[in-house]
């Protein structure tokens, strides 16, 4: 009773078959191009472009009101006089005469257009403004821009170079995409000497239509694009890049080369692009988020994608060194630390063995020296040793020509052996011309070859990040333990905000701040306000020596600064001393008005660590949430990481893993670890708190201390955002959080309670049983075809179902509660998937065998439908086989129209919202 699987958003995708074409394949598959421009002057970008684009397949239209011949074509005086409807207009004129060209554009019924031309916002407000009109006659015809101020593009399978470059790039399997057009010219002169082809080469200039989603998506989809590879200055829409770049990543390398990571640097991207550029530590973590790897220089940008794109990832960061001299062996050793790799630690096994393999003066440890008079018959059985240790997670080979060296003989034999091993292998075949034809022999195998074994070693690292960045995607979470008043918690929190905004004031007490963190589910220590001396001697008595007493203002954000903070009072006459202490010192260093009293807090022994678990704005990514060492040194120490919001369980652990304290939170010296499951899901429900409440603008848990014993926020601060802010206008999370607004209760037609709600990565154990005993016609029904079992449930698989984008899908699930276990248990799934660059989207519909005839498919539509209208869907389709009547029934009800597909024998369903 399904349309089509849900494997993934590829199988829902648009089908070709159909003749239907994507978002942007009139920029990179057009079936004819318009240059308005075109020029028969030398020198000139209108001629260099008629030029390039004379190889084209498909036809070329010049526009020029001058001439009636350019370059020997036609030449039309507009383009309203062009015979045919037109896929791409290439833009080469003065930039006042863009947005009446794209006006001219959308009459026509173009599909896109290219502007080559200069003069837009990098020319001030003049330029911006133009810039705008440009984009609002584009929207007005649904046309897709990609520039302006751009040298082109190139798709060189099919010979289109809509460019004002020299030459044609040679046809390969990597787009490039570069946000400076004199880099793209850089990086072609030099792909031509290294041999390096691409699937398509693209400027994409100011961005100021299709951005870095829509092209990471469209090649994420393109089956002649192995990697995709990014020159970036800025990332423009935040949420539409990270949401395709974790799609794409799970299927293709994302590597980005991002400029801007000192403040001057950053300074001239900005004034480069018009663009503001965010902290490059939270760009860091974005990309992490994405499963985008991160380089630091052109050449390790080709390197990573030759490297990918030819050896498996490997499972772990240490790697085994095989050299025949020792310096080299070192030089990538150092290196390999440096970038956050490690040297495997060979097993007792394989040192045995080893030693039996090679001379008695091998250097009985990692890197593996062969020593210097090496044949190739001693290099394999080091390296097959090598590989075939647990421990090892990659093989690095350093040859250096000596005079007993059978360079050509050693890299046969490793070709030989590189059938054999699953693991990452690379080579350094140090030298000149001597080892030419080993590089030859070793680069037809598929095996990466490296001038130097310090950049191979680094190479393997960054492997290693690339491959943990995916696993944070991949890896099921554990469930996160929902809170028994949850929603009763979210109004009490919105509660103590909306008060404190009344009142005028942006920052909060710590009392108040404590009751937030407590909405939550976050334990803070007992706290209580005295106006008076009296007051604090009499609340310290009640909570018991020793206390703590600690400045309560409405306006001072750090107590410590302005001595607002006594510790470790065990006298009544300490708390009377600590009283007129911050008194003073407070109306000294910052005034009397910002003494309201004090709070008293019992003083808790000192048993466990201090973090800090905070959130703030970043200008381009929005919330950030930061946790590590805290304390009163915090910045000191600086061991603290960021991530972004939303976090689950898997992601905040790795939160935890990634700073230095992590270790001592293990158990360090005879001490207990700490409960790391139960910090994990502390990080998540803060990560919950900085989604929900999107008025903080600020807020420091500082020190949280944890102990094997518990978990307590000791203070606390909230910074709110100023009150003259609309709420529209907030800050917005880069990565869409859960929509709980989907959440219902239903019953079934036997009245059977059950909740509807979208998906969570957590779910994938229970789709494992969902998929698991489905019948023969109900798995032909799904999947238009015979699946087996085992990829049914294949975790890849799930986890693309589970771990979603909810603004590029929305999955929902019909959970089931056993009455007597309380097991949950789904037992019908419905789906609804964005069509990349467009408002419409397809749906998919599945429901359990043994459930089918509740209504459950019925329901699950129209809810689909009525998402379909928040998320501003213009249309939603679906292709059902002609057999599947029941499913061509639900359709019917819900208000789908049911076409024939021609020649085919499937159905078209479709609603107009």
């Amino acid at each position: 009773m399904t349309t089509a699987a849900l494997a993934s958003s590829e199988s829902l995708r648009r089908s070709p078959r159909h003749g239907r074409r994507e978002a942007l394949d009139s920029l990179f598959a057009p079936r004819n191009i318009a240059i308005v421009g075109a020029s028969d002057k030398i020198g000139s970008v209108g001629h260099a472009l008629l030029r390039n684009l004379k190889l084209f397949e498909g036809r070329i239209f010049p526009i020029n009101p001058k001439h009636r011949l350019v370059g020997g074509l036609e030449t039309f005086e507009h383009l309203g006089l062009v015979p045919e409807k037109i896929d791409l207009v290439v833009i080469a004129t003065p930039a006042p005469t863009v947005p009446g060209i794209i006006r001219d554009c959308a009459k026509i019924g173009a599909g896109a257009v290219t502007i080559i031309s200069a003069g837009f916002r990098e020319c001030g407000k003049d330029g911006a403004a133009l810039e705008q009109q440009c984009l609002a006659e584009a929207r007005r015809g649904q046309i897709r821009l990609l520039g302006p101020n751009c040298l082109g593009l190139m798709v060189p399978n099919v010979q289109l170079n809509a460019t004002f470059a020299k030459q044609m790039a040679k046809p390969g399997n990597i787009a490039f995409l570069s946000q400076s057009g004199a880099l793209c010219t850089a990086v072609l002169d030099w792909s031509f000497r290294e041999n390096v082809g691409f699937s398509a080469f693209v400027s994409v200039g100011s961005m100021l239509d299709v951005g870095w989603g829509d092209l990471l998506t469209h090649f994420g989809d393109d089956p002649h694009t192995k990697s995709i590879l990014c020159y970036m200055e800025s990332v423009g829409d935040d949420r539409s890049f990270l949401s395709a770049a974790r799609e794409v990543s799970l299927n293709k390398p994302v590597i980005v080369l991002k400029v801007g990571r000192t403040n001057d640097a950053a300074r001239a991207a900005a004034s480069h692009t018009g663009a503001l550029t965010g902290s490059d530590a939270v760009l860091d973590a974005a990309f992490q988020r994405a499963g985008v790897l991160r380089v630091n220089t052109v050449g390790e940008l080709f390197n990573m994608a030759e490297l990918l794109g030819k050896q498996p990832r490997p499972h772990g960061s240490r790697l085994t060194i095989v050299t025949n001299a020792g310096g080299p062996g070192v030089l990538a050793t150092d290196a390999l630390i440096a970038g956050g790799g490690q040297l495997a630690e060979l097993t007792p096994a394989t040192q045995e063995a080893l030693d039996h393999a090679l001379p008695a003066h091998w250097s009985h440890g990692n890197p593996i020296d062969v020593l210097g008079d090496a044949n190739a018959s001693r290099f394999i059985g080091a390296i097959e040793l090598a590989a075939k240790d647990p421990q090892t997670d990659g093989v690095l080979v350093i040859l250096t020509p000596q005079a007993m060296t059978d360079v050509t003989g050693t890299a046969e034999a490793v070709r030989v052996l590189a059938r054999e091993t699953a693991k990452p292998l690379l080579t350094s075949w140090m030298g000149g011309a001597g080892v030419d034809a080993a590089k030859t022999i070793l680069n037809a195998a598929n095996i990466p070859t490296f001038e130097f074994p310090d950049t191979a070693a680094r190479a393997f690292a960054q492997m290693w990040r690339y491959s943990d960045n995916l696993r944070s995607l991949y890896e099921t979470p554990a469930t996160t333990e929902a809170l028994p008043e949850a929603e009763a918690g979210r109004a009490a929190a919105n509660e103590v905000i909306s008060e404190a905004r009344k009142a005028g004031r942006r920052l909060l007490t710590a009392v108040e701040s404590g009751k937030i963190l407590g909405a939550y589910g976050i334990e803070t220590i007992e706290t209580h306000v005295a106006l008076t001396e009296d007051a604090a001697v009499r609340h310290a008595e009640q909570l018991g020596f020793p206390v703590v007493v600690k400045l309560l203002s409405e306006t001072v954000t750090h107590k410590t600064d302005v001595g607002g903070v006594e510790l470790d009072l065990r006298t009544a006459a300490s708390v009377r001393y600590a009283w007129k202490k911050i008194h003073t010192s407070v109306c000294v260093n910052a005034g009397h008005e910002h003494f309201l009293g004090v709070t008293v807090q019992p003083m808790v022994s000192h048993g466990g660590y201090e973090l800090i678990l905070g959130s703030s704005i970043d200008p381009q990514f929005g919330p950030v949430i930061l946790f590590g060492t805290g304390g009163q040194l915090v910045e000191v120490f600086r061991d603290t990481v960021l991530g972004l919001p939303p976090l689950n369980a898997t992601l905040a652990r790795r939160l935890i893993e990634q700073t230095k304290v992590f270790t001592a939170l293990n158990g360090v010296r005879g001490r207990k670890s700490v409960n790391l499951c139960a910090l994990e899901q502390l990080i998540v429900r803060f990560s919950q708190l900085v989604a929900e409440q999107r008025w903080i603008a600020e807020i420091d848990v500082n020190p949280l201390l944890v102990s094997p014993e518990g978990m307590i926020a000791l203070d606390a601060r909230v910074l709110l955002h100023p009150s003259e802010c609309q709420e529209e206008t907030l800050p917005q999370l880069a990565i869409r959080p859960y929509p709980s607004r989907y959440v219902t209760s239903w019953k079934l037609r036997d009245g059977t309670p059950v909740t509807i709600r979208p998906i969570k990565p957590e779910d994938e154990p229970l789709m494992v049983n969902f998929y698991q005993a489905p019948s023969e016609h109900s798995v032909y029904m799904r999947y238009f075809a015979p699946l087996k079992l085992d990829v049914r449930i294949a975790h890849d698989r799930l986890s693309r179902i589970c771990s979603i984008d909810y603004g590029r899908k929305m999955v929902l699930v019909v959970e089931l509660s056993d009455p007597q276990t309380h097991k949950p248990e789904i037992i019908g799934i419905g789906a609804l998937i964005k069509s990349h660059g467009t408002n419409e989207a397809e749906f998919a519909l599945d429901v359990s065998d043994p459930w089918q005839k509740h209504g459950i498919g019925t329901h699950l539509l129209k809810l689909l439908v009525q998402i379909g209208h928040h998320e501003k869907v213009a249309r939603i389709t679906a292709t059902i086989l002609g057999v599947n009547h029941e499913m061509q029934r639900i359709a019917s009800k819900v208000g789908f129209n049911l076409q024939p597909v021609e020649g085919d024998s499937e159905l078209r369903a479709e609603l107009v919202l």
